[in-house]
């Protein structure tokens, strides 16, 4: 069962976490007064995620969390602390490899919404590292699409246009696995991204909007854990890169971001257009054409795009 450990030393504070989760029945929640009760627990239990306070006697939480990424580096680690400094995060960071950092006093919602993202990236890595059959990489995509109903189908049909498109261009036959795969889970990040944000029918806030732009990092980092290939990772990182320069999350221009990366990216933004989004209904296939011969100079390499475009026509009739 998914099974998150707190680690803080004062007892009001153990029993606020413990009343918060008092009514989820899908998460066990264990706790611990000291760095060194939180190590002798992980001993004996599958720890998915650890939340620990920063300041604590005896063993700090960045040690604590640094000993817990060294024994137990599959468990992902969460810094809570009421010292928001900038010096503690980096300090996370760069010695435990912290997953979030979480201040207090926290949100309830958000806490919540930050330890069930780690679960679900925990159980993410878990799948794609101990797992080659296609099938599983399928139905994580499908999981992601399930937080968005109106993505239904998209990374299985990216997948079909990507792989179109590869042959086209003529690459060898372990890269078009590479780009099938890629395609399915190119979104796998947005299991971090919550469903409110996913699903909101207007204009993001700037914070939110952050939130969606990290998902190919966040993506990219369970493909590198799962020790996927390097072809799966660029795509899954590189999928909203742009020609001019201008995306993200690297701001890689032209020939500098894969040619999977590249291929998938052409996939992707044909299926987003064609499809109902939450804020818009889908274009027509001549309107889609139309959009996308105008982005060419901005968003796409221009020799892919036009030996897309009429397969993209082919494919979309052959389904019709």
């Amino acid at each position: 069962m998914p099974t998150v450990l707190f680690v803080d030393d004062e007892q009001p504070i153990r029993s606020a976490l413990e009343r918060m989760y008092i009514e989820r029945d899908d998460v066990r929640c264990l706790f611990a007064a000291s760095g060194q009760e939180g190590l002798e627990i992980m001993e004996r239990e599958d720890v998915w995620v650890v939340v620990s306070d920063y300041l604590m006697p005896s063993m700090r939480g960045i040690e604590f969390l640094a000993k817990v990424k060294a024994r137990w580096p599959q468990t992902i680690r969460i810094m809570m602390t009421a010292y928001a400094d900038l010096s503690i995060a980096i300090d996370a960071i760069n010695k435990s490899e912290a997953f979030r950092f979480v201040t207090k006093p926290w949100n309830n919602q958000e806490l919540m919404e930050v330890v069930d993202e780690a679960l679900m990236r925990y159980q993410l890595v878990q799948s794609l590292g101990t797992t080659k059959d296609e099938t599983v990489y399928l139905s994580l995509a499908q999981t992601v699409e399930l937080k968005d109903p109106y993505t239904k189908g998209h990374c299985d049909r990216v997948a079909r246009y990507a792989v179109a498109l590869a042959k086209a261009v003529g690459l060898a036959e372990e890269k078009l696995e590479d780009i099938k795969h890629g395609s399915w889970l190119h979104d796998c990040g947005k299991i971090g991204v919550p469903e409110r944000v996913l699903n909101f029918p207007g204009r993001l806030n700037e914070d939110d909007r952050e939130s969606v732009m990290q998902h190919p990092r966040w993506g990219s980092e369970v493909a590198r854990q799962a020790q996927m290939s390097e072809a799966v990772v660029n795509v899954i990182l590189y999928h909203h890169e742009r020609f001019d320069g201008a995306g993200y999350p690297s701001g890689l221009k032209g020939f500098e971001i894969p040619v999977e990366a590249r291929i998938v990216a052409i996939a992707d933004v044909f299926d987003a257009l064609y499809s109902d989004r939450p804020y818009r209904k889908a274009y027509t296939l001549e309107r889609v054409m139309e959009i996308m011969e105008e982005m060419t100079s901005t968003h796409f390499d221009p020799e892919l795009i036009q030996l897309f475009l009429p397969i993209a026509r082919q494919e979309v009739q052959g389904d019709e």
